[in-house]
């Protein structure tokens, strides 16, 4: 087999009777549908998420929910408690006791997992809230307070609390949307004997509470979270008089804003985008979400295939292997085009060649190079709006977690994003940093519960 990623743009450049290179058919095949990287305007979409974050702060229609948190990074932890941790994610569901020291650092034990209920098949409301509580019981003797974090677009109330907006992620538990996550849980924990108090914040939330616990000693001017694994999302501080939605709130005070970013509707959808999303169970939602992160590129990959392959960019018998996949997940396309396929990869089949192998991979690169791109710009957008960092001495603090980030082989993602994102506030003499916190939402999520 031949080499994939990057010595791809050495191989030998087929031309057709025209004259044109197969690489300018496949580079203007992608643009002719709206697929290009290159082209994207990065101010204007700096311009229009500012813009979007704005108006929902102020309660007008925005895509962007700018959610108020009702978490202070402002107030004291108690140290060396344990508290009982509950992370829904995109994917798992996880437990967990957690005590903080007095350093900041965090101690956890008892870690447990399994698949997030809704991810294998469609649940009822109550069933949902007991596989919850019942995934609680080896540990809940532990504290009277628990942590949870919920990776989903939810209504925080001031009792912190969350009342579900609506599903993402491709999770189908349909009548829990519009109840309280929070409640529910108490609910069944409480026909089990147990009673409990709750403190529920999303997982980019808690990322940044754990940039913020692990930065305790550093002279941070302000903090970001950012999560880009199956989903995505952001997270920042916000001053309380800038939230002109709530009338509730004091003006003097700070408060954690969970952006929602990944509903963002300022990028143009390509045809390849338009064409997956009608296929998900929440079409017209979430649709930056669907150009950048892990529960999707894969399929967006496949997308672009799929459309090449009736174009005619493959030989007849891996056109034939392409139509006849069910799929393709992230990993196999990632892997495949960052040059470690596995020998279980789709691609490694004997139906195509290796010029079928070069064209997919230079395919189906841009759709990482374009996501890498508005990562950036997403991440931009939100150092940007703390309003922070003008002093080199005091960056930002930006804690970014998730798999899909660290994991992307494709388009040397992660540099690629650090490139853009230099290029993006450098030239503003903004100062920043981004951090790793292993365990972030857990962490993040045991900071609040002992708040």
């Amino acid at each position: 087999m031949t080499k994939q990623g990057n010595d791809v743009e050495n191989a030998p450049i087929a031309i057709n009777d025209e004259g044109e290179t197969m690489h300018d058919r496949e580079e203007l095949f992608l643009k002719e549908n709206g697929l290009d990287a290159d082209g994207i305007d990065r101010e204007a979409l700096l311009t229009s998420f500012a813009d979007e974050m704005n108006a929902g702060l102020a309660g007008r229609a925005s895509s962007l929910m700018m959610i108020p948190s009702f978490i202070s990074i402002d107030r004291p932890v108690k140290t060396e408690t344990p508290v009982v941790v509950l992370d829904a994610g995109g994917t798992n569901l996880r437990a967990a006791v957690v005590s903080i020291d007095g350093t900041g650092q965090a101690r956890i034990g008892s870690f447990s997992k399994r698949a997030m209920p809704g991810t294998q098949g469609a649940l009822g409301a109550e069933a949902f809230f007991d596989a919850f509580a019942e995934f609680l019981m080896p540990i809940i003797a532990e504290s009277e307070s628990i942590g949870f974090c919920f990776s989903y677009p939810a209504e925080i109330t001031p009792a912190c609390d969350a009342r579900l907006i609506r599903w993402s992620k491709q999770i189908e538990v349909p009548a829990v949307v519009g109840q309280m996550i929070g409640s529910g849980l108490l609910r069944h924990l409480a026909q089990r004997g147990y009673e409990r108090r709750v403190v529920i914040l999303n997982d980019t939330v808690a990322t940044l509470l754990a940039g913020k616990s692990a930065g305790v000693a550093k002279p941070y001017s302000a903090y970001v979270g950012f999560i880009l694994g199956t989903g995505t999302n952001t997270a920042y501080v916000e001053r309380n008089d800038r939230i002109t939605k709530r009338a509730d709130l004091d003006p003097s005070g700070l408060m954690v804003i969970n952006v929602e970013s990944g509903a963002f509707r300022g990028v143009r959808q390509s045809a390849f985008d338009v064409t997956m999303d009608a296929q998900t169970i929440d079409c017209g939602h979430y649709t930056f979400e669907k150009m950048i992160s892990g529960a999707y590129l894969g399929w967006l990959g496949f997308t672009v295939l799929c459309a090449a392959a009736q174009a005619g960019f493959f030989t007849a018998a891996a056109a034939e292997r392409i139509a006849a996949w069910p799929t393709l997940s992230n990993k196999h396309l990632d892997d495949f085009c960052g040059g470690r396929p596995t020998p279980d990869n789709p691609f490694q089949d004997t139906a195509f060649s290796t010029d079928d192998r070069e064209t997919a991979v230079r395919l189906c690169t841009p759709v990482y190079a374009r996501a890498a791109v508005l990562t950036a710009v997403n991440l931009a957008s939100a150092i940007l709006k703390t309003g922070a960092g003008h002093d080199p001495a005091r960056p930002v603090c930006v804690n970014v977690d998730g798999s899909t980030y660290y994991r992307t082989l494709t388009a040397d993602f992660p540099q690629r994003v650090q490139r853009e994102l230099a290029a993006l506030l450098k030239p503003r003499g903004i100062a920043y940093e981004l951090i790793r916190v292993d365990e972030s939402p857990v962490i993040g999520a045991a900071v609040a519960g002992l708040m």
